[in-house]
């Protein structure tokens, strides 16, 4: 795991495989604010909800010059169908091997129920266009969570 990434850090570089069939890296961000949230899983339902708040604010957060890309370690099939039955209209990007999780240092030990087990912790990365991190959250709660990103993206 890194160093945790701060304001004024420049975001790690990624390229990864994402919804649809393509691709998509950091570097097509180039010029645009980023909105870029992990999260652990698919079709469970903090993830929903985030997904459908994201996705609820989309026209929002482009008025403010910003996109929206979500990570999780699901599979890009996975995504698909996640995208298709919520009606998402943003890009969900596939981290299988992790080492993006682990480049923003969002793949953590977690417990519950006394059991430990590797996972994402949901975070939420403010990146501004000129690829530096503007804000972090961290353990994100999700309600009111999209609406909080939207102020600070508005504010950027």
């Amino acid at each position: 795991m890194t160093d945790s990434l701060t304001p004024g850090s420049l975001a790690p570089d990624f390229t990864l495989p994402a919804d649809g069939g393509r691709s998509i890296a950091l570097k097509d961000f180039t010029g645009k604010k980023l909105v870029l949230y992990f999260y652990p899983k698919d079709d469970t339902s903090g993830c929903t909800q985030e997904a459908k708040d994201f996705n609820a604010l989309k026209a929002d957060f482009e008025k403010a010059g910003a996109e929206i890309l979500g990570v999780s370690p699901d599979s890009t099939k996975s995504h698909d169908k996640f995208k298709a039955k919520y009606e998402l209209d943003f890009a969900l990007a596939s981290d299988e091997s992790k080492a993006m999780l682990e480049a923003y240092g969002v793949w953590a030990e977690k417990s519950m129920y006394g059991r430990k087990y590797m996972g994402v912790e949901r975070t939420t990365f403010l990146i501004d266009s000129a690829g530096k991190i503007a804000k972090v959250w961290n353990k994100v709660k999700v309600p009111g969570h999209a609406a909080e990103v939207l102020e600070a993206a508005k504010a950027l």
